[in-house]
């Protein structure tokens, strides 16, 4: 639902790619993200629209105690990334890491051994857990720590309550484990039986979440998992809510019926649903979702049934570089305008 009109201006004429582009001034976009693709499709939106103000509400279902630390690698990676610090080749962590500490623990025999942390990466954890334990709610922590990295967002936690993403796995037996076991460790080969966000039915959205959503022009999706980055924050009471009152425009994490990165499959098929593009649309439902961004692959799934009330654009959508991903997020502004 469109608040305000943004006018529209037309660009000076470059040659044929020569397109209208939107006047970014005093827009304002929300937007849902979980880790890599979120914080990759982030760099898209700020070169996209410049000068609009973007607020990102970040998983923290994700986040884990380690080595007495608290973790938070959505949070982590979006500020990383939208700060220059990440590692371009993994998409999370630090760049020019090293791993000194890890190594000094694993000699002492200290676990876990399967989620390994930097040596620069651990600087961020400790202070984070310092603050957490002085009193501080993890959004002013967010905040305290964005202000080193400056990433030209406003980055808030969905929540400042302890949430975290369990999986029941058949392994031998049924186990609970948190996700990021269930993730990094057994690399999601166990099936999962249920995936839940414990503590997400008690808890409340951090303060500005909901001020976020109902202030903004418009929601936006990025490809993130869909199970445990996006379902994880819509999870928590009052959210879901809150970006169904507006428009929303999602990209879709699936494409030729594969995850376009990570193993999304592997969460999809705990909840029952099929990895596809035109699945995942249709479970968040028209209630929810009033666009959605296909590959040039998934066409078909604009005259899919399943999507009837859904408004469906096709365009290829492999972030693969500075243009790529600046133009997957302009298609899903120009969309997120037209359906206001």
């Amino acid at each position: 639902m469109r608040e305000r009109e943004i006018p529209w201006v037309t660009s000076a004429p470059r040659g044929p790619r020569a397109r209208r582009t939107c006047d970014t001034v005093g827009m304002r976009i929300t937007v849902l993200a979980g880790g890599v693709g979120a914080a990759r499709f982030l760099r898209g939106v700020k070169s996209a629209a410049p000068d609009a103000q973007v607020t990102v509400i970040g998983n923290t279902g994700d986040d884990i105690t380690l080595f007495g630390l608290r973790v938070c690698p959505d949070l982590d990676t979006v500020m990383y990334t939208l700060g220059g610090g990440i590692s371009e080749e993994q998409g999370w962590g630090r760049a020019d890491e090293t791993f000194g500490v890890s190594g000094e623990l694993a000699a002492y025999g200290a676990g876990p051994s399967w989620f390994t942390l930097g040596d620069r990466d651990f600087a961020t954890h400790i202070l984070r857990t310092q603050l957490l334990a002085a009193g501080k709610p993890l959004s002013e922590v967010t905040r305290l720590l964005c202000e080193r990295w400056q990433p030209g967002v406003r980055l808030l936690p969905m929540s400042d309550d302890t949430i975290e993403t369990h999986v029941l796995i058949d392994d031998a037996g049924r186990s609970l484990v948190h996700f990021q076991e269930w993730w990094v460790r057994l690399h999601a080969a166990a099936p999962a039986l249920a995936i839940t966000a414990q503590g997400a039915e008690s808890s409340a959205p951090a303060p500005g979440v909901l001020e976020a959503i109902a202030d903004a022009d418009f929601v936006l999706f990025p490809p993130s998992n869909p199970v445990v980055s996006i379902g994880t924050i819509l999870s928590v009471p009052g959210i879901k809510d809150a970006a169904a009152a507006k428009t929303v425009v999602g990209v879709s994490p699936i494409i030729g019926g594969a995850p376009v990165r990570g193993m999304a499959d592997a969460c999809l098929a705990a909840i029952g649903v099929q990895t596809s593009a035109v699945a995942v649309a249709a479970h968040y439902g028209p209630g929810l979702l009033d666009g959605w961004l296909v590959d040039e692959q998934d066409k078909t799934a604009a005259d899919d049934p399943a999507l009837a009330g859904i408004a469906v654009r096709a365009l290829p959508l492999y972030m693969r570089g500075t243009a790529a991903t600046a133009a997957i997020a302009q298609a899903a502004i120009d969309l997120a305008r037209e359906l206001a």
